[in-house]
């Protein structure tokens, strides 16, 4: 199967707080940038369309030595119970006491998904996997590898039987976020030839960062945190729609 690239969510509800602007006005909105050095997006104008209510629920478990497996929950949905706005972008925002060793795990080309499928990826360089759910509530199983995005460290998210594969980036968050969190993974959801407006957004999607290996006799987790068993961590997603909207939903998450 060939892939092609496009966009998809990931996720985290306590809180949804939302903005109603352009594309433009994103700097100036509640909620600036929080990964303002990452990969830059084509512009599109804004378009005419539904304001998404969004939220995300988190879940945390810790694994052997200081691995933790982080699970999103993202759902959308509007007022008028229409299909949802599409995305333009997200950023993924995690817990101050969370950190990443891509370095220490395999990691799968983009060129090999493109070209050979998933299978082809080479062993331990899946970090985790999900499921996308349709408007109509058609589901689609999603991976999660370990990757290079542009030369940077990354990771991608492969929609196998949809033929589709989104990559994000890990950046260091701006300073509005640094008392909360540390990393974030930003995710641009690319034009298409299909229309802004008639884009189709996901009404839910469910994503889990977990994977350990050993390495020189110990358990090196894919995501690790220095919390303690009970801790309560704080996750957000920053999302950029089509229409102009940007929304932040937020979750705090007790570790167990």
């Amino acid at each position: 199967m060939r892939f092609k690239r496009a966009g998809f969510v990931l996720t985290a509800t306590a809180t949804t707080l939302v903005f109603a602007g352009t594309a433009s006005t994103a700097s100036a909105s509640p909620f600036p940038d929080p990964a303002p050095g990452g990969p830059l997006r084509p512009h599109e104008p804004d378009v005419t369309g539904p304001r998404n209510l969004d939220t995300i629920t988190v879940q945390t478990t810790r694994n052997a030595g200081r691995s933790i497996t982080i699970a999103f929950d993202r759902r959308s949905r509007t007022s008028q119970n229409t299909v949802p706005a599409a995305a333009r972008r997200f950023v993924f925002l995690f817990d101050r006491s969370i950190s990443f060793n891509p370095e220490a795990f395999p990691t799968c080309a983009r060129t090999i998904i493109d070209d050979e499928g998933v299978r082809a990826c080479p062993p331990g360089s899946q970090v985790g996997s999900g499921r996308l759910t349709a408007f109509d509530g058609a589901q689609q199983d999603v991976l999660l590898f370990n990757s290079q995005v542009d030369g940077m460290r990354g990771a991608l998210v492969v929609i196998p039987e949809a033929g589709m594969v989104l990559e994000q980036t890990f950046e260091q968050v701006s300073a509005p976020y640094r008392r909360a969190h540390r990393w974030a993974l930003d995710e641009i959801v690319p034009p298409t030839p299909v229309p802004p407006g008639q884009r189709a957004g996901t009404a839910r999607f469910e994503l889990s960062f977990g994977a350990t290996r050993m390495v020189d006799g110990r358990p090196v987790g894919f995501a690790e945190t220095t919390a303690r068993p009970g801790a309560r961590l704080r996750f957000g997603l920053w999302s950029e729609f089509v229409t102009g909207q940007i929304a932040l939903p937020t979750d705090t998450a007790k570790l167990r």
